[in-house]
């Protein structure tokens, strides 16, 4: 039976992530996206309640408690406080987990701990490019095999990219199956340009470029077994449908409580019925998506197939947070247009979701 009612100790992490959100995140959220610079002290004080951490293997340092149902919950509540926040204090596992999972035992001792230690260190995962119809599972950037090295050759769009860490985890094609590599930012004829996005402008991201880019053979991710990049997606649609569920839920909140605050002709705007039935579809919306997401989650923690649920749950809630954020901006009337307001941020950070894949994974 599958049981969604969150246990004693993940009521605590959510309560924590969720006092963290309101009084760390959300004040911090306007600022950061109006100077396009994340916080660095905020994701500090992030990393020290280990989210990331946690998850990671006893062995190199971690708490050895990996949930995707855990992180789920965790992402909402980042997210509710301010995406481009939310998806840097979880960036070290864009690295990290899949090292977890397919790296080889000296992979895991060389980059893990990094992850685990008291300074807070991003990560980068390219697996998006910038073509028409990119599909994550044919990835256009091309590997390969030269003696005792790779060669890649392509772009990459939609990295984070953040100072602090020296590699982005790069899938590429190599003789038809997706490979993972762990490239040293600084190799001869990598390059990156930081892009200029409508939301999410407190993340820098940045279009690779690698150009005849040489690694040692043993940078493959999973040495000669490689990695499953279907679990890299599948965990990375749980984690930004949990991201979209909390932009989503900030969004309605605040549109909420904006209308039964504002008058109108005598009377709060909450009271009226165009107003009262959106917010109610929001709310309904809001918490089926929810569920979609808890599912794909719950069947990762169980072992089970999950592209199929995760898939589903991603194309739902970023229909559900673009809907919800411009029903917010709706709400507010000709005040939603304003940057003073939420509901303008939220929009904008909203529509990405359409966008996004594993910029976050669970």
């Amino acid at each position: 039976m599958i049981d969604f009612e969150p246990d004693e100790e993940q009521a605590l992490i959510v309560e924590t992530v969720r006092q963290f959100a309101e009084q760390e995140l959300r004040p911090a959220a306007r600022e950061a996206d109006e100077a396009a610079k994340l916080p660095e002290a905020v994701l500090a004080r992030a990393h020290e309640l280990g989210l990331v951490a946690n998850g990671l293997p006893e062995a190199h340092g971690g708490g050895g408690e990996r949930s995707a149902v855990t992180s789920a919950l965790i992402l909402e509540e980042l997210a509710w406080g301010d995406l481009s926040m939310a998806l840097a204090i979880v960036s070290p596992g864009l690295i990290a987990l899949p090292v977890a999972d397919f790296g080889t035992e000296e992979q895991k001792a060389n980059w893990l701990p990094r992850y685990t230690g008291e300074r807070y260190v991003p990560g980068a995962l390219a697996l998006q490019e910038p073509r028409f119809g990119s599909d994550p599972f044919r990835p256009g950037l091309r590997a390969r095999r030269e003696g005792e090295q790779f060669v890649l050759e392509g772009r990459k769009a939609l990295v984070p990219w953040q100072d602090g860490d020296d590699t982005v985890l790069v899938f590429a094609d190599e003789d038809g199956s997706p490979q993972g590599f762990l490239v040293p930012r600084a190799s001869e004829g990598l390059s990156a340009e930081r892009e200029a996005n409508l939301g999410i402008q407190a993340l820098p991201t940045a279009t690779l470029s690698l150009d005849s880019v040489r690694v040692p053979a043993d940078s493959r991710l999973g040495g000669a077994a490689g990695s499953d990049l279907s679990q890299v997606v599948i965990r990375g649609r749980v984690a930004l449908g949990a991201a979209a569920v909390g932009v989503a839920r900030a969004a309605f909140e605040v549109a909420r409580d904006y209308a039964k605050e504002r008058e109108a002709f005598g009377v709060k705007i909450a009271q009226k019925q165009a107003i009262a039935f959106k917010l109610a579809d929001m709310a309904i919306e809001i918490d089926a998506a929810r569920l979609l997401v808890w599912e794909a989650a719950w069947r990762l923690d169980q072992g089970l197939p999950a592209l199929r649920e995760a898939t589903l749950a991603a194309q739902q809630v970023r229909k559900v947070a673009l809907d919800a954020a411009d029903g917010a901006v709706q709400v507010f009337g000709g005040h939603g247009y304003i940057r003073d307001y939420l509901p303008e941020l939220h929009l904008r950070n909203g529509r990405g979701f359409a966008a996004f894949e594993a910029l976050a994974l669970v």
